[in-house]
């Protein structure tokens, strides 16, 4: 299908934004034509993807060669170009984002929060999934800043409007505030503020390109080129590096800029923290593969240590602070800022073992922690509370869902044969031997500190597993009947646990399309010397 080589990602980028459009047409009260809608445009988006794969021709997936690419002139006057394309190591990081879509969107079928507005809420949701989409493909920096943007608006309505509406002190106010309110001011001020120094960055790169190649431009893949010749150097390369990575960083998120994130996600609707975790906390680590590395490689050896070192901190910080919390969502929201780490991590190696570290993290995160907030939400609407010690016993209850939370527990302390084992574990493998010239001293001691937080891991998850499943109910249930998992339900979360557990005893499935294009990213911007096969790490 020729015309689906340059129309392919297109449709799977808009053709979401496209059905939001169609919701606006549809009366506000007829709640099962606007689901159906959502569900079959969703569902239309994913198979787009899907076909994207079936396309891919995976022998020839190098860095800075991409397929279905589609370059036309948007904004002539700034050589700005609608410039798209997909690689090795987007790929599966597009089919995550419109695979979650399409189960938050069946999952959402039951399940509306309070004040329920399904038309407006699907709306949002459908205006996030072309943000998200977009992020992935865009091969121009104006283009990916406009992605990487209009997911700001939907998930800050998203909290603001559907989140919880418990009082919520803030010191220095005498007033007190909605944790909804508070949280969704928080998110959208925080990521304000990194995309501002994010965008300074372009920009900088921009006028930059024109001084040394004769014409000034966005496009990645040119920037991509100059950086590998080693056009941008010195002061302005620490400078523009600095700011991206601000950008970039406040996303991920990192520590100490990961504030933000437990309470928007202890603020989100059940959704809205599932998409959060489950792809939006991509886009930042995205921004450093994609941008940072290849355009600004010595730049980034540089940094590596100081990122290393931020990384390791996140991963200790998160697995102590979930040993202090109460609320289930909040645990999971700081189990994020580790395992995120994890993936940082991976990544401040600078080798092709640490970068697909960091990918197959990305994915199984998604996969496992977007259940986990699944489950943290189905529990709140059953016990209307998420305070662990009133949720003891929960097995006997519900002994389905208690059954797919210890699951899902393991998986995300990272048990081998799931998922969340190879990013976990490979990182830590190319912590040991990172880019030569790195300092040895800082990453190996990193590994071993991030060692130490996989133990901290397992602690937390198994704490969090015997406060919630085990022991017995407590007396105020008593007499309660409890609706173990709904079809709903069953219908989002069966996908995950199979895909959880097909990545973990396969992981090839996810490094067949990540390895080629992360080599060849490793030896362009750093050397052949740095890259080393995988095979004798994943078996082949």
């Amino acid at each position: 299908m020729e015309w689906f080589e340059t129309w392919g990602l297109t449709i799977t980028v808009f053709l979401p934004v496209v059905g939001a459009v169609l919701l606006g047409f549809i009366k506000r009260d007829n709640e099962d034509a606007l689901k159906r809608t959502a569900l079959v445009v969703s569902l239309a988006a994913f198979a787009a993807s899907v076909l994207v794969v079936a396309g891919f021709d995976f022998g020839a997936s190098q860095y800075n060669t991409y397929q279905f690419e589609v370059s036309e002139t948007w904004i002539g006057a700034i050589n700005a170009n609608y410039h798209i394309g997909v690689d090795g190591i987007s790929l599966p990081l597009l089919v995550l984002s419109t695979f979650v879509m399409v189960l938050a969107v069946i999952y959402s079928w039951n399940h509306w929060e309070e004040p329920k507005n399904p038309k407006a809420f699907l709306i949002l949701m459908l205006i996030l999934a072309t943000g998200m989409n977009g992020t992935f493909v865009a091969l121009d920096l104006v283009l990916f800043f406009i992605f990487f943007e209009i997911v700001l608006l939907p998930m800050y309505f998203m909290i603001g409007i559907w989140g919880d509406k418990s009082p919520r002190k803030v010191p220095g106010f005498s007033k007190v505030f909605e944790t909804r309110l508070y949280a969704s001011i928080k998110f959208f001020l925080f990521t304000l503020f990194g995309s501002a120094f994010m965008l300074l960055g372009f920009l900088a790169l921009y006028f930059e390109s024109g001084d040394v190649a004769g014409e000034r431009t966005f496009d990645i893949v040119q920037l991509t080129e100059l950086g590998s010749a080693g056009a941008f150097t010195g002061t302005f390369a620490f400078l523009v590096f600095g700011a991206m990575f601000l950008g970039f960083a406040v996303k991920v998120p990192m520590w100490p800029l990961h504030t933000w994130l437990p309470d928007a996600h202890t603020a989100a609707p059940t959704v809205g923290s599932v998409l959060l975790a489950a792809i939006l906390l991509k886009l930042g680590s995205y921004g450093f593969i994609r941008i940072s590395l290849p355009i600004l490689p010595e730049e980034a050896a540089s940094w590596a240590p100081f990122i290393a070192i931020l990384s390791v901190i996140g991963i200790i910080y998160g697995s102590l602070a979930c040993l202090a919390q109460s609320d289930m969502k909040r645990l999971i929201a700081f189990s994020s800022v580790g395992h995120m780490g994890f993936v940082m991590l991976g990544i401040s190696t600078m080798t092709d073992v640490g970068i697909n570290a960091a990918i197959i993290g990305m994915v199984a995160h998604g996969l496992i922690t977007g259940l986990l907030f699944f489950l943290a939400g189905s529990m709140h609407h059953r016990y209307h509370t998420r305070e662990m010690a009133r949720l003891g016993g929960n097995i006997k209850l519900m002994p389905v869902m208690g059954g797919i939370l210890a699951f899902t527990a393991m998986a995300s302390l990272g048990l081998p044969g799931l998922a969340g084992f190879w990013g976990e574990f490979m990182a830590l493998v190319s912590a040991y031997n990172p880019l030569d010239g790195l300092s040895l001293g800082v990453f190996r001691t990193a590994m071993v500190l991030g060692a130490i937080g996989t133990v901290l891991t397992a602690g937390y998850m198994l704490w969090m597993l015997q406060r919630v499943n085990l022991g017995e109910p407590k007396e105020e249930w008593e007499g309660h009947e409890f609706k173990d998992v709904d079809r709903f339900e069953m219908t989002a979360w069966v996908p995950l646990i199979i895909l959880i557990v097909i990545i973990g005893f396969y992981p090839r499935i996810v490094f067949d399309s990540t390895t080629d294009a992360v080599t060849s990213l490793v030896d362009m911007a750093f050397g052949s010397d740095a890259t080393a096969s995988i095979s004798s790490i994943t078996g082949g």
